[in-house]
């Protein structure tokens, strides 16, 4: 078992900065990526950026590309959202995620409890 704990969610204006930070324990070896959700009111969840822990590499949603820059510890197993230029449509519940393989090709999902960003305009 993976457990995730996220911190750094907060209240921020418009055009300010935030760092969240996710700390990975338990099984955490073969984690294999890790990365950062959202989910606003009324919408669905969907991904922010997430960051592979072999090689580095990294996706980003659109709407943050050039604004959110994730980075990790890998060792650690530990992430960072560095969020700038916020916008108040940013605001949302913000999730940790980690990928492990559980065997037989099947891969599974582990969940931090979410920090609120909320952005006000």
């Amino acid at each position: 078992q993976v457990q995730l704990v996220e911190s750094g969610g907060g209240l921020v204006e418009a055009g300010g900065s935030l760092r969240l930070s996710c700390a990975a324990s338990g099984a955490i070896l073969r984690i294999n990526r890790m990365g950062w959700y959202r989910q606003a009111p009324g919408k669905s969840r969907e991904l922010v950026a997430s960051l592979a822990m072999a090689g580095g590499s990294t996706n980003y949603a659109d709407s943050v590309m050039g604004r959110f820059i994730i980075s990790a510890d890998v060792a650690e197993r530990r992430i960072y959202l560095q969020m700038n230029s916020l916008k108040p449509e940013d605001t949302a519940v913000y999730y940790c995620n980690a990928i492990r393989p559980s065997g037989y090709g099947v891969n599974t999902d582990y969940w931090g409890q979410g920090t609120l960003v909320t952005v006000s305009s």
